[in-house]
């Protein structure tokens, strides 16, 4: 039998948690036509991949945009999921999100050390936002976040 790291079990396990809910209410609005939600990753890393998959077929949303400190995968990433470049942006020039009109949302899936400075910046730019849990690091950190979150 395979070994596994608390860490993966919960992964997996946060992740069929993710899907199965995913399904069930999508089961109620089988119908949906509305427009979909225009959706930037924040992170590359391999859960931003199992996110990225998932929105292939969705009817609710839609994979609009990568942001990535790693150019190759900003490349390979944009190719692979059909990602216009104007809609590709790094870690340094991330606050011009702010004007593009094609991302409504953007999903924070960095280390956690890193929730904090890119949900504040994604605030600024006026994007909602998704953060992975934890939100942050510390009460006090969250706090910041939710305070800027509501100013903007």
């Amino acid at each position: 039998m395979k070994n596994f790291s608390r860490r993966s079990f919960l992964q997996k396990v946060g992740l069929t948690t993710t899907v199965a809910t995913i399904l069930t209410s999508q089961s109620s609005f089988k119908n949906y036509e509305g427009k979909k939600l225009n959706i930037a990753l924040c992170g590359l890393g391999r859960y931003a991949e199992y996110l990225a998959d998932s929105f292939k077929d969705s009817k609710f949303c839609n994979l609009a945009g990568l942001i990535t400190g790693t150019p190759s995968k900003a490349k390979d990433w944009g190719k692979k999921y059909n990602v216009p470049a104007e809609n590709i942006y790094n870690y340094q020039n991330f606050d011009e999100i702010a004007k593009n009109k094609n991302i409504d949302l953007v999903y924070v899936v960095l280390p956690n050390s890193m929730h904090k400075e890119y949900v504040i910046r994604a605030a600024k730019a006026k994007k909602h936002i998704i953060v992975e849990k934890p939100m942050a690091l510390s009460v006090k950190d969250c706090q910041e976040m939710i305070k800027v979150c509501i100013f903007y």
